[in-house]
């Protein structure tokens, strides 16, 4: 005999899950229709049909005030969807739908208001919402959708190209009604990332070269729009009075400030002092010694401006030393790894971090999918039928970059390191690493676009020559620092790799082959290997969270076992300062901080006015 336990709660979710998912009309068997979507079939969304507001919002927030923030560097254009120019992102351009902040990866309707798919996910239909509009007034209809698909796919950064390259067309069925068809069935991801395409308006662009920067303020159909400018220096965007989506579910108690300002600095130090003397409002301080030292000020001390740390449950990525194998010093896998031995975290996060970071292990830390001892499971059984083309270390090894005794002098690892580089034909002469046979010198160049980052690596070339490598670090502007990035013109540099709890295209132009191939792409590394593009697409073609976990740590394991990169560190929490005049919900969320959903609160400011006078 069964016993039955039903709550309230998980009977709102059955009833939820009916709602959600109902049957076409007939003639469309096996299609299903709802106001969200999620990425697996067993997995419902938190909110039903009809929902009023997501939960860590105040649908109650006062709207008004100024919120002031900064940015580093420059801007010469607001036309980001190209790869060209420094561009600042206005936040004006909606998307069919929108993610919610509570759950791993579920869609609400934000331009569409609803959604046709088919069991196998082969193709999608977004329904859009008749009162959906652009600044101008003019209806946002299907053919916009299918113009931004096809100029992105054409003309925009080579992300779009391998984001959707899986995607074989758009087509409008009607002025509120579009279809995308796939290439492909089974990539249970693609419905989903079609619904984060930005949708621009035709009618703007037909009069515009798409393919050009541009100072001009694009046409947007968001919350705010762009009030004045000026280039490199500040951005103030305005609140749309009579924005068409204001009353929509997934966006009541969000983007509540009047007026939204922007300076632009050079660097980080005259921003933290813009913060500390009230002319700007909010931080995310991302420098372990700033947060510990460069806040010791009256206005912390006496809880006007907040310093807080808040906790967050997303992957924290990957931030490494990349190693552009596009060069032939870094084409032995053997020299790669030895340059990881001569990077000392445990040094450096006690003298220069004050030990607030954790060594980073994976390319998706800080989650289920990292991949942690030896493989098990659909995972190893997966990178069973590569092993002659995977490190054997792969199947034998736990992976853990190199630990030292933070002393500085990390002789052991010096060892390790030296061994590795004369088994690879780089050997000492004359005090210096040259190859073997060609007498060529190891040389390379760190580029750096960040001047805090000298003192980080600094020491990290200062132990290349113990080894006799010799290695420069070049610090360039901005502007050149983009152009380079964009055309894999460096030879080692700093990136950053984040990730999502639902990792899936956006893999191919991180590791795919193709992606080594295009400028633009995020494939900094320059990998091209067969087994990797595999299990890229075996990730993709996931059916459930649980498979998605186990194929991602195989990838993960192949990434870091081939060492493309020497990891940085990581932190479970976001650092934040931020003047006493603004409320937000209490609810906490998985990304941590959302200001989208904070307010500005009359009463603090007037209080924190009177307590600085």
């Amino acid at each position: 005999m069964l016993t039955y336990n039903v709550d309230m709660t998980q009977l709102f979710r059955w009833t939820a899950l009916l709602l959600w998912v109902v049957t076409a009309p007939a003639g469309a068997q096996g299609v299903l229709s709802g106001h969200a979507m999620t990425m697996f079939d067993n997995e419902v969304p938190k909110y039903p049909p009809g929902f009023k507001h997501f939960e860590y919002a105040n649908p109650e927030a006062p709207k008004g005030g100024t919120l002031r923030l900064a940015a580093e560097g420059t801007f010469d254009s607001f036309h980001p969807f190209i790869p060209k120019g420094n561009p600042a992102s206005t936040g004006s351009v909606e998307t069919l739908l929108v993610t919610s902040a509570d759950e791993p990866f579920t869609a609400y309707g934000l331009i569409a208001e609803s959604m046709e798919w088919p069991e196998d996910r082969s193709w999608v239909i977004f329904n859009l919402r008749p009162e959906a509009r652009w600044h101008d007034g003019q209806p946002i209809t299907a053919t916009d959708v299918t113009w931004s698909f096809s100029t992105l796919i054409k003309t925009g950064r080579p992300g779009y190209r391998f984001y959707y390259q899986a995607v074989e067309k758009a087509e409008a069925l009607s002025e509120h009604r579009v279809r995308f068809t796939f290439k492909e069935s089974g990539n249970r991801e693609l419905p989903l990332i079609v619904g984060q395409l930005p949708i621009l308006p035709h009618h703007y662009w037909q009069k515009r070269d798409f393919a050009r920067t541009t100072l001009d303020p694009p046409l947007g159909s968001g919350p705010y729009r762009i009030k004045r400018f000026e280039a490199g220096r500040y951005i103030e965007q305005e609140r749309v009075p009579d924005y068409w989506g204001h009353d929509l579910a997934v966006q009541r108690g969000l983007n509540n400030f009047d007026l939204i300002r922007t300076n632009y600095f050079r660097d980080a130090t005259p921003i933290r002092l813009a913060l500390k003397s009230g002319d700007i409002d909010y931080r995310e301080e991302n420098q372990a010694k700033a947060w510990a030292e460069a806040y010791n000020v009256n206005a912390v001390s006496r809880g006007w401006l907040k310093k807080e740390l808040v906790k967050h449950r997303m992957p924290t990525g990957m931030q490494a030393f990349v190693m552009n194998t596009r060069r032939p010093i870094f084409s032995d896998v053997r020299v790669r790894e030895a340059l990881g031995y001569a990077f000392d975290f445990e040094w450096t996060n006690r003298n220069l971090f004050n030990g607030q970071y954790t060594r980073t292990v994976s390319y998706f830390s800080n989650s289920d999918l990292a991949a942690s001892g030896l493989p098990q499971g659909e995972e190893r059984s997966l990178l069973e039928r590569y092993r002659d083309r995977l490190p054997p270390a792969l199947f034998t090894q736990t992976f853990a970059p190199p630990v030292t005794d933070g002393s500085g002098w990390p002789r052991e690892n010096l060892r390790q390191a030296t061994r590795l580089l004369n088994e690879s034909g780089w050997v000492i002469k004359d005090l210096k690493r040259v190859n073997a046979k060609t007498g060529e010198p190891l040389t390379f160049e760190i580029l750096l676009v960040s001047p805090a980052f000298e003192r980080i690596v600094l020491p990290y070339v200062r132990n290349l020559t113990r080894l006799g490598i010799e290695a420069h670090v070049r610090l360039i502007d901005q502007s050149q620092y983009i152009n380079r990035f964009r055309q894999f013109d460096f030879d080692m540099l700093v990136a950053v790799w984040g990730q999502s709890e639902t990792p899936g295209n956006e893999q191919r132009n991180y590791w795919g082959s193709s992606a080594a191939a295009t400028p633009g792409s995020r494939n900094l590394a320059g990998i091209s290997d067969s087994v990797i593009d595999t299990l890229i697409e075996q990730l993709i073609k996931s059916v459930s969270r649980t498979q998605l976990n186990q194929r991602t740590r195989a990838l993960d394991r192949a990434l870091l076992w081939n060492f493309y990169v020497i990891p940085h560190w990581h932190i479970r929490a976001d650092r934040i300062l931020y003047w006493d005049k603004f409320s937000r919900p209490s609810a906490p969320i998985r990304s941590g901080v959302m200001t989208a959903r904070w307010w500005y609160d009359p009463l603090k400011a007037a209080a924190l006015q009177k307590a600085r006078q």
